[in-house]
């Protein structure tokens, strides 16, 4: 394990053997326990399996550390909802509606209320991009565009992931029992940094290089919220929790891992037991990653990126309040959102282009003019997008869903128009619709990979917009839960009677 890790792990552990047990159960808790149930398992990759993340073919022959499904349910009496994290890039929609058919036919949760988040590690196993048969209506050339020159997905491994999803989900439910809940927020703003930044030739173009001259700032800002729910039994034991953070899982990996996430279980496991079930929802980080244009140094590796976010949920477990924590509620509301469209001449152009070699045209000319054909493809299938929106809150807390890629802009101004004291953005949950880029980025001054049309990112410009608006008007109609807090004190009228004294200077 990585020196950093260990070092870590050791400080969390002094700190919770040092630190005063925080608000056990009290007997005269008035309102209800929810009850609280963890499960994992695991979707590590069979070596020799794709990995996901460009937009071609990537094998990989190792596994550095395992990649997992990681699942809490949460049941106040009346409703059960379920918040699922999978070491996966992305979660295609079809994977989630039968992993939510299956959930609810087998322990009777409903499909609604089942939040299923994609970590979005670049070094997991083949969850995506096109899936099986997805391009079998097209002619020969563009099938053996998507299957033979794209990222595939393996049906084996889909099955083998919703198989896991459900199975760590009914297993969550199984364990159900009486806990005391808390939320809090820490702050992380040393691992994250915006990939964008505005040129002095007027342009924005995503991962300049480092301290590339021409830069003249950065296009966009950062969330360094760490947003944290935990649960412990009777006993103070810590039986699992939620983070919630805003940062592309693009660290270098050896092999399939669950990238940074990995380091920030481990982090959370070493102070707090081995045991513990971290489940990790990505925040709104479309725009977002460990890679600081603006440094002169190399960038931060899995080890300190995850080991700092995991050493701040710790510190946030460490100081939350303990209590009962309703209601629960879920929501989702199906938007019907419409796509950029190339024009037949663009297609006509891409077709011709990509029948030459890459070399001999360029690889990135090349690549973009494969994209816009497999998009031209699949428009003559669906000329609108349904998008889902989901709200699941735990009391105070709402985790907000959207499918895409989104950018961190978005995730920001959600959490300022939400009236919940904690509002923790999901991207890539329930689907995935690639980047959804701000206006701005999409207009005269914008650019950047995130904003070019391919199979995998093309919705409409509007399409954040909207997203944001359906998620605003979704959590405003729910009504927060309170936040445990302990009684007050009531205040002191004797000093201390050491306190008190006054000075000797003779």
């Amino acid at each position: 394990m990585h020196a950093l890790l260990h070092r870590a792990c050791a400080f969390a552990a002094c700190l919770v053997l040092s630190a005063m047990p925080a608000a056990t159960l009290a007997a005269e808790e008035a309102a209800k326990l929810l009850k609280i149930g963890f499960a994992e398992t695991d979707i590590t990759p069979e070596p020799g399996m794709e990995k996901p993340g460009g937009y071609g073919k990537a094998f990989v022959k190792t596994v550095q550390d395992p990649c997992k499904v990681r699942a809490a349910v949460f049941d106040d009496g009346t409703k059960r909802v379920a918040l699922v994290g999978v070491d996966a890039l992305i979660i295609r929609r079809q994977t989630t509606l039968e992993a939510r058919r299956q959930i609810q036919q087998r322990c009777g949760i409903p499909g609604d209320a089942v939040l299923i988040g994609a970590s979005h590690s670049h070094s997991s196993g083949p969850t995506g991009m096109i899936l099986p048969g997805e391009f079998d209506h097209a002619d020969d050339f563009v099938k053996s565009l998507a299957y033979e020159k794209s990222s595939c997905a393996d049906a084996k491994y889909l099955q083998r992931v919703v198989e896991q999803i459900v199975e760590a989900v009914c297993q969550a439910d199984e364990k159900r029992a009486e806990a005391v809940c808390g939320v809090g927020s820490g702050l992380e703003n040393q691992v994250a940094f915006n990939r964008r930044f505005r040129m002095k030739n007027g342009r924005t173009f995503t991962h300049p290089g480092k301290r590339n001259p021409d830069i003249a700032e950065a296009a966009g800002p950062i969330d360094p919220e760490v947003g944290v729910v935990g649960a412990w039994d009777s006993k103070g034991k810590l039986l699992g929790c939620v983070v919630n953070y805003a940062c592309h899982a693009t660290c270098g990996a050896s092999g399939f891992s669950a990238n940074w996430i990995y380091y920030m279980e481990q982090v959370v496991r070493g102070a707090l037991g081995q045991d513990v079930v971290v489940v990790f929802l990505q925040g709104d980080c479309g725009d977002i990653t460990q890679v600081d244009n603006l440094s002169p140094y190399p960038n931060v590796d899995g080890p300190i990126v995850g080991g700092r976010i995991g050493a701040e949920a710790v510190k946030t477990l460490l100081s939350m309040h303990r209590g009962a924590m309703g209601p629960l509620d879920a929501r989702t509301k199906i938007l019907d959102i419409g796509h950029r469209v190339p024009t037949p001449q663009r297609v006509a152009e891409c077709r011709e282009l990509v029948k030459k070699e890459p070399k001999e045209v360029g690889a990135t000319e090349w690549t973009f003019a494969k994209e816009i054909v497999l998009l031209d493809a699949l428009l003559k299938k669906d000329v609108v997008e349904e998008v889902e929106v989901q709200a699941v809150q735990v009391g105070p807390a709402v985790f907000v869903t959207n499918q895409a890629e989104m950018f961190v802009e978005y995730g920001l101004e959600l959490k300022e128009k939400s009236p919940f004291p904690f509002t923790f953005p999901v991207e890539l949950a329930n689907g995935c619709v690639g980047y959804v880029p701000t206006e701005e980025a999409l207009g005269e001054h914008g650019g950047g990979y995130e904003t070019r049309l391919t199979s995998y990112s093309n919705l409409e410009v509007a399409a954040g917009r909207k997203i944001l608006d359906a998620s605003v008007e979704m959590v405003n109609a729910m009504k927060p839960g309170e936040a445990p807090a302990p009684a007050e004190i009531p205040p002191v009228t004797t000093p201390w009677t050491y306190g008190n004294v006054p000075p000797e200077v003779k």
